[in-house]
């Protein structure tokens, strides 16, 4: 990225982006309160959430849903209208953000299409009762959250998680349930978290209708080239996130894709530790710590540019220089297409190479006079790269943002000089193992939490 494409992505907010998070930002503030407590407020800002989508597909419906609302009807169906408009005015902010990074980058990106075929009837039993909850969530508002109403998710819960197609609607309904159980009562909290609340609520209501969700896949082969690796870590679980490009065997474009594989975990188990985690992934690991090509043969790769990971369809390939492929492949790859429920604005990372910088004491990014703020708070404690590596760095491979209505940099990668000579670090370096011999034997020190508990569990399940 160069400073003429940050003057043009950084240029303006594109029109209406303010006024439509406004919008939004007025609706989540009722449904803190609760649905069942709208006050004059609350009911504007209900009837501008209509207003503002009254022009979309969704037609009349949120307006009519609005009325009801407001004279005290909270059912499923004026809920679920709602939770459209809400999604369809955040879709509409990321629309507009993303054809402007996508214009600044030069970067080509095919519209959405829904998948050939009817996905198949699934229990309407289960999804009545997953929206059942989070009704009764909309009814109280999150400061009218206590034990009580979190422990009723429970039974409905246990049935999604028995019925492998609603695993998604499960998995959100359960994080939304384990965050609000460690809120309550939410009503003693200094501060809420509605944007994000709002945002899990919206998902779940809307996983709750049967549909495509998703969409098909299709067979691909081909050399995947690694640019850069994001690691999502929480308390029970982690995540590894890589950002690579495919160059196919045949006939096709250089696509943009990601693979992300992902564990459950204990809150012990943090650092580099979470890489052992990960050994089931033996051929995606190697690639990651010794920046290799993988060839792949026959991966699935959805519509939405996931590239569904197999290692017995997976070969370590020759040795890959992230940088090199970012500056060879990345401005002509192809960009996948965005699935319905994932156009919103904090879903936006894309990957760029950044070069020719100056790194400032204030956290950015000069290129030339334009200044792009660099996000050091992302950066894992499972990798090499530190705050003080970007700060030292000439290159970076990083993730582009859109957050707190500015974009940022999520650096993946560095390179800087050391002596004359460069020097890089990455996320993924640790991969299979600590490099860093203070790292390593601080490690060794502190024992394989991993191996314990690995043998415990074995111990229990032999007893």
């Amino acid at each position: 990225m160069q400073a003429v494409q940050l003057a043009e992505l950084t240029g303006r907010v594109p029109p209406g982006v303010g006024e439509a998070l406004k919008v939004v930002a007025g609706f989540d503030a009722a449904l803190a309160d609760g649905l069942a407590r709208l006050g004059p407020r609350h009911t504007e800002a209900l009837g501008a959430l209509a207003g503002a989508v009254g022009g979309s597909p969704l037609g009349a419906a949120p307006a009519e849903a609005s009325g009801r609302l407001a004279t005290g009807s909270i059912g499923a169906a004026e809920l679920s209208a709602v939770a459209a408009a809400r999604a369809a005015l955040l879709g509409a902010v990321h629309d507009a953000l993303l054809d402007r990074l996508d214009g600044a980058l030069g970067r080509s990106r095919p519209g959405w299409e829904e998948p050939p075929g009817d996905p198949g009837p699934v229990p309407a039993n289960l999804l009545a009762a997953g929206r059942s909850w989070l009704q009764e969530l909309a009814i109280a508002g999150w400061r009218g959250v206590d034990d009580a109403l979190v422990s009723a998710a429970d039974r409905a819960l246990d049935a999604l998680w028995a019925e492998p197609r609603l695993r998604r609607l499960a998995v959100l309904a359960d994080g939304l349930a384990a965050e609000l159980r460690a809120s309550c009562p939410v009503a003693t909290m200094e501060r809420i978290p509605e944007r994000r609340w709002a945002d899990l609520w919206t998902r779940a209501v809307l996983l709750s209708h049967g549909g495509s969700w998703t969409g098909g896949a299709t067979a691909v082969s081909g050399r995947l080239l690694p640019l850069g690796v994001d690691v999502h870590e929480h308390g029970t679980a982690v995540q590894v996130q890589l950002h690579a490009v495919l160059e196919p065997a045949g006939e096709g474009p250089v696509r943009l894709v990601r693979v992300a594989v992902a564990v459950a975990k204990v809150d012990t188990i943090v650092g580099p530790l979470v890489w052992k985690l990960l050994s089931a992934y033996p051929t995606l690991l190697a690639a990651l710590a010794e920046r290799r090509a993988v060839e792949v043969t026959g991966m699935s790769l959805t519509s939405g540019g996931d590239l569904l990971w197999d290692e017995e369809r997976a070969a370590a390939g020759a040795p890959a220089d992230p940088f090199a492929t970012a500056r060879v492949r990345l401005a002509g790859a192809q960009a996948p297409a965005v699935a319905p429920l994932d156009r919103h604005p904090v879903r936006i990372a894309e990957p760029v190479l950044v070069e020719g910088y100056k790194a400032g004491n204030d956290g950015t990014f000069d290129l030339g006079g334009e200044r792009l703020a660099v996000d050091s708070d992302r950066l894992p404690p499972s990798g090499p790269l530190t705050p003080q590596l970007v700060k030292a760095s000439t290159a970076c491979i990083g993730l582009l943002r859109w957050d707190a209505g500015r974009w940022t940099l999520q650096p993946l990668a560095v390179r800087s000089a050391v002596k004359r000579q460069p020097v890089e670090a990455h996320n993924g370096d640790w991969a299979l193992g600590p490099t860093d011999p203070k790292v390593a034997k601080a490690q060794a020190r502190s024992g394989d939490a991993v191996a314990v508990l690995s043998e415990r569990a074995g111990r229990l399940l032999r007893n």
